[in-house]
């Protein structure tokens, strides 16, 4: 399925559910996530807006001090109860402000956007989504459709040995990185995710 014609299956989709219609866009990390939900955003076009998740990242602070700095990205290191509860809001309340994450600064801004009235559709992006690991699955009543992108995993090693080097990592640093936090990420999402509604690949 193409990007237009996933924006328009969402759009019709949408059109037939009342209040916000909440598409979840899933994958491993350097899937292509990102960059296809605001893709997604466009093609739809006005009321349509991005929700990622990596707002909830815990702080490094709190991750070294419990220890996980080393495994930031896991599952356990997202805020994932606080990430669920934003999803009932965006159900029920007419405006939301919602966490950005600043890679380049490696924090969450609290407040950092607004999701308004006027956005009906909201393309909520993240690794973990559909995890089949407690507590994630106590999201899916809040999908009204689910996706998920499939990338071969040497695709996703060299996208992030790009990703890595953009953010002044060395190759080795950046290989070290991939080996000991991404990759393991990688294989627990791609083996733990349930089926969604829509597949790309």
């Amino acid at each position: 399925m193409t990007p237009q014609a996933l924006a328009e299956t969402i759009a019709a989709r949408a059109a037939k559910t009342e209040g916000r219609f909440i598409a979840a866009l899933a994958g491993p990390p350097a899937a292509g996530k990102s960059t296809l939900a605001a893709e997604l955003v466009v093609l739809i076009g006005t009321g349509a807006k991005v929700v990622p998740m990596d707002g909830f990242h815990y702080d490094d602070a709190v991750l070294t001090a419990r220890g996980a700095r080393g495994r930031k990205g896991a599952p356990d290191t997202f805020d994932a109860q606080g990430f669920f509860h934003l999803l009932r809001r965006l159900k029920l309340e007419a405006e939301v402000a919602i966490p950005l994450f600043d890679r380049a600064l490696e924090i969450s801004r609290a407040g950092a956007d607004i999701i308004g009235p006027q956005d009906k559709i909201l393309i909520v992006e993240g690794n973990y989504l559909l995890l089949n690991e407690p507590p994630w699955p106590e999201a899916l009543p809040l999908y009204d459709l689910t996706i998920w992108i499939d990338v071969p995993e040497t695709d996703l090693i060299a996208r992030l040995m790009d990703r890595w080097a953009g953010y002044g990592k060395t190759e080795d640093q950046a290989r070290a990185w991939i080996e000991g936090n991404d990759l393991p990420n990688i294989r627990r999402v791609v083996a733990g995710s349930g089926r969604a509604d829509v597949v790309l690949g």
